[in-house]
């Protein structure tokens, strides 16, 4: 950055030159303890802004105070601001440039401006027109870091090349009404910027088909459909996504973003802890298909952060469907309810005398292909045909332990499911963050 070194950086520079001189001095007298002026700098409070309007401008006037005990010839003012935000009117005297996101911070603008006139201790200064800021389409949720400093700030990795403002110099005006920062106050300041904005959170569900044993590609998706994007408070996360399979299904190989966190339920990050406009996020699952449950079906949702800007909850939550077939393109009853995995015939679905006797009979299924019992399932005897877990398939009842199957079959207790692995991610903490650099950004 082709700012200047300030007067301190100069005294460190020059020290080298006297060495030798200072060296035989310590010899020949007293070390004598010599404190050199204090030379620090506090930021005057900044309001927040709230309620702002998208493409409405913003006016930033912030106040310092030089807290030391001698005055400085030179003070830098920066001002970087997030990307629901742009810097306009920058003036001659101050450089912008760009930093790419990193792994807890988004990419965002800087701007450093240098004033090389005198300020002395006590008094408090302001640039003598507001720094105007604009609020773009995706403003949200978004930060103004104010920074005053004695030095010229160092470039930070990554940072693109500066550009000069071409905007009428700025300089520094003494604030006689003015009041200094209270004590203890630091020379960084972040400023919330609320927008009067909303985004668009959903999700997409899949439909899965296959024969009993196969292994098949679930891909479920989250968006935001914008307009805005999302940027938490620090250390929290804008969102996650609750993904749980079909039962009759297991995971073979979860995406790598997701997290089990209890049968076959899932927390599934979104790759940062923001998420930005129009974003999109696949999440992709290799699942097994284990067996054919009548009406098994799956779900996908949001978590449980809370999301006063989406105002369009319909889409929030989607289901995974299964189809199970019979290895002849004929449907099996895990998405309608009818028919076995493995479909039967007359003459394999049992008869009379082999699908149990008694009150077996009625619950072992007579062999019809629609009814999904068989004569392997429907067991052998009265008192262990199990009644089956076939039972009448087309209508979802079953014997005396078949009716398990249909009641965890049906949709209602997936959503349960959905909420608990929510509480879980919450209670501690699972969720997959992928660590990465920017490159995404706009």
């Amino acid at each position: 950055m082709p700012f200047s070194s300030p007067g301190p950086r100069a005294v460190r520079q020059t020290a080298g030159a006297f060495g030798a001189v200072a060296l035989i001095a310590l010899c020949a007298a007293p070390a004598v303890a010599v404190d050199a002026p204090a030379t620090g700098l506090a930021l005057g409070p900044i309001a927040p802004f709230d309620k702002v309007k998208p493409g409405s401008e913003l006016r930033l006037s912030p106040t310092f105070t030089p807290t030391g005990t001698a005055a400085l010839d030179k003070v830098w003012l920066s001002y970087s601001v997030t990307r629901g935000l742009s810097q306009t009117g920058i003036p001659s005297n101050c450089l912008r440039s760009t930093l790419a996101s990193t792994d807890e911070e988004p990419a965002r603008a800087q701007v450093v401006c240098e004033f090389d006139q005198p300020v002395r201790p006590g008094a408090v200064y302001a640039p003598e027109r507001p720094l105007t800021l604009k609020a773009l389409d995706r403003a949200l949720y978004d930060r103004i870091r104010v920074t005053v400093d004695s030095a010229a700030p160092t470039p930070e990795d990554g940072a693109s090349a500066p550009v000069r403002g071409t905007a009428a110099a700025l300089k520094l005006v003494e604030r006689t009404d003015g009041t200094p920062p209270p004590a203890g106050a630091a020379g960084t300041a972040d400023v919330a910027v609320t927008a009067d904005n909303s985004a668009d959170f959903q999700v997409t569900g899949a439909r899965l088909k296959g024969k009993v044993g196969d292994t098949v590609t679930l891909r479920v998706r989250f968006a935001d459909a914008g307009p805005a994007w999302v940027l938490p408070q620090p250390g929290q996360r804008a969102a996650h996504v609750l993904v749980t399979l079909p039962e009759g299904t297991s995971a073979v190989r979860p995406d790598p973003l997701c997290t089990n966190t209890g049968a076959e339920s899932y927390a599934c990050g979104t790759g940062a802890p923001w998420v930005n406009e129009h974003d999109t996020k696949t999440y992709a699952f290799k699942v097994k298909i284990d067996e054919s449950v009548p009406g098994a079906r799956g779900y996908v949702e949001i978590g449980p952060e809370p999301r006063p800007f989406d105002h369009h909850r319909a889409n929030d939550t989607a289901r995974i469907a299964l189809d199970v077939t019979d290895g002849t393109g004929t449907t099996g009853g895990g998405s309608t309810g009818d028919g076995g995995s493995t479909g039967g015939t007359g003459s394999t679905g049992g008869t009379g005398s082999t699908g149990g006797t008694g009150s077996t009979t009625s619950t072992g299924g007579t062999g019809k292909g629609t009814s999904g019992g068989s004569t392997t399932t429907g067991g052998t005897t009265g008192s262990t045909t199990g009644t089956g877990t076939t039972g009448d398939l087309s209508t979802g009842t079953t014997g005396t332990t078949g009716g398990g199957l249909a009641s965890t079959g049906a949709g209602p207790a997936l959503p349960l499911a959905g909420a608990a692995a929510a509480a879980v991610l919450a209670g501690a903490g699972v969720l997959v963050a992928v660590r990465r650099r920017g490159g995404r950004e706009d």
